[in-house]
């Protein structure tokens, strides 16, 4: 690392991911950050943002953010749809981008309010969601701006060591296998294809995936100094919500109201170079969140996990005890047998993620995760949709760059 430099941050959006970014910006080491504007669509919530992470000032919209010549970098915490005009402005400001999971997403831009969303081809998703993406990266680096892409799991500490491991096996990956579960998204903006862009696939299946390419690229980099890419897609989703046995229960633990977006997705992934990827992802699991990735070489195997470690167990007879004390994400009840976590944004890797970012705008040099990664993300989910939509195996683009 050298010299020590600062970076001014300014953060679009205030909700779940900004908390999270707020506490990551204050864990960072070896150059200054500091978060110096915030905005949100709710001025009152931005008001509070501030408050508590020690921001200066609270902008009226994203554009006051954009227009301050203090301001280096623009974290996007905003929903899918946003990413990418959002992008596009924040490049021509010639401010640095971090884009939240997923890259982006069909978002239905220019359709009729009252469009149905499941009659929209697959195969226009897939162009649209990938031309977005393209569009996206294309602009920054016209602008000679860096889009990073907040993929936690390349940072997770535990996918960090397995890069590691698996370069001094000097082995082959020839198979992964990773999902992310849990019961369930409590945002109604989820379960609509208009809002969120799609559903379990999207949501969850982004992060063992982004994983998964990122891999792959690391070691076609130490092979033959170039990425080995995603290929070919084979795809099944479905809303298991909608089956007879769940319909005839009273009562429902996990989560229900999906509109027209899968709950459950699983795709196999091809590289070009032959070897495989299995990404599963479901609203429909209970107990917390499950999110794990196994890596087969041929010459080791090597299980990562994301969630926290086992540090801590504690056990409660009612769902008071513990009161507002937070144990561990999407846990369904406090009551009964449980694992703190004691640090999931450590083990989940978003500390490691923005310490690389504001490494790279400090030091001049392009972040591990980056818009190209999150472009491949974007072109496999939705070669997923379109193979599960028809029944088929999808093939995949070359990218333009």
């Amino acid at each position: 690392m050298g010299e020590k430099r600062r970076v001014n941050v300014g953060v679009i959006g205030t909700g779940f991911m900004a908390e999270t970014r707020a506490r990551a910006y204050e864990s960072v080491t070896g150059h200054e950050v500091r978060i110096v504007a915030v905005t949100s669509r709710s001025k009152k919530r931005a008001a509070d943002y501030a408050r508590r992470h020690d921001v200066p000032d609270v902008c009226d919209d994203y554009h006051e953010i954009l227009a301050r010549p203090d301001v280096d970098l623009v974290d996007l915490c905003v929903p899918n749809h946003l990413h990418r005009p959002m992008t596009e402005d924040t490049a021509a400001a010639g401010k640095h981008v971090i884009c939240a999971k997923p890259l982006t997403a069909f978002d239905g831009h220019g359709l009729s309010p009252d469009t149905d969303f499941a009659a929209v081809p697959r195969a226009e998703m897939l162009r649209v969601a990938v031309e977005n993406a393209d569009t996206m990266v294309a602009v920054c680096e016209r602008a000679g701006v860096q889009l990073m892409y907040a993929e936690n799991w390349v940072y997770a500490p535990s996918i960090a060591k397995a890069d590691r491991l698996a370069a001094a096996s000097r082995g082959a990956i020839l198979e992964m296998r990773g999902g992310e579960c849990h019961s369930g998204s409590h945002s109604p903006y989820s379960k609509e294809w208009r809002y969120s862009g799609g559903g379990a696939l999207l949501r969850l299946g982004v992060h063992p995936l982004g994983a998964m390419l990122h891999l792959k690229r690391q070691e076609g980099l130490r092979r033959g100094g170039r990425p080995i890419r995603p290929r070919a897609v084979v795809a099944e989703v479905g809303d298991l919500t909608r089956t007879p046995a769940f319909l005839n229960e009273e009562r429902h633990w996990v989560g229900t109201g999906w509109v027209d977006v899968e709950n459950w997705g699983s795709l196999i992934l091809t590289f070009e170079d032959g070897t495989r990827g299995i990404v599963w992802a479901s609203d429909a699991v209970l107990g917390g969140m499950e999110s794990g990735l196994q890596i087969l070489l041929s010459n080791a195997h090597i299980k990562c996990s994301m969630e926290h470690t086992n540090l801590v167990k504690a056990y409660a007879p009612d769902p008071t005890i513990f009161k507002a004390e937070y144990l561990m994400e999407k846990l369904e009840t406090t009551a009964g047998w449980s694992s703190p976590a004691p640090n999931e944004d450590w083990a989940q890797g978003h500390h490691h993620t923005i310490q690389d970012f504001v490494e790279s705008i400090a030091e001049g040099r392009p972040s591990l995760s980056d818009g190209r990664l999150g472009r491949d993300v974007i072109e496999v989910v939705y070669a997923g949709y379109l193979s599960a939509a028809e029944g088929r195996r999808v093939e995949l683009t070359r990218p333009p760059h």
